[in-house]
């Protein structure tokens, strides 16, 4: 029998289910822990995944409820890139990664979780960062709590404002 401590999820299992798009966080700027939060701003919103493929994997979402790259403008699109490049220097001044996958997926087919509301993946890569666990039990370990992650990542993003854009 496998057994994973999973301790975020018992405030899933039991609290209410909220309807509607995750990525959509609501009126207001700033950090929100309840939702995992780190950024958000007018244009942008940096959350972390729920349900992570690693440490430190982090979503960079349009604050603008739109599926598609060409639903974008301009101004967006590039505040949207500032962010991701933003939180890969985060992610690298947190956790030291020696390599990062950012990627989007577009579409149902590319493996899109989410197909109306677009967003930006970044995971930190270490070397030797999977296991036999995987391939042995199809079971993935992630050893550090959500909160811990937010937390940590949480005083990067809130040196980060409005005047490194440009």
């Amino acid at each position: 029998m496998r057994v994973l401590w999973a301790p975020w999820r018992m405030s899933y299992i039991e609290g209410e289910k909220e309807g509607g798009c995750f990525l959509c966080v609501g009126d207001g700027d700033g950090p929100d822990r309840e939702k995992l939060a780190l950024f958000r701003d007018s244009d942008t919103v940096v959350i972390l995944n729920r349900y992570p493929y690693g440490n430190g994997h982090v979503m960079v979402a349009p604050r603008r409820h739109v599926g598609r790259l060409d639903e974008l403008c301009e101004a967006e699109f590039l505040a949207l890139m500032l962010m991701v490049k933003k939180a890969a220097s985060a992610l690298e001044e947190a956790y030291h990664p020696q390599g990062m996958n950012i990627g989007i997926n577009l579409g149902k087919a590319a493996g899109a979780g989410v197909e109306d509301h677009l967003h930006w993946h970044l995971l930190p890569r270490w070397l030797a960062d999977t296991n036999f666990m995987p391939l042995v039990s199809e079971t993935k370990v992630i050893p550090e709590h959500l909160l811990s992650t937010y937390d940590r990542l949480l005083p990067f993003f809130e040196k980060k404002d409005g005047s490194e854009r440009g």
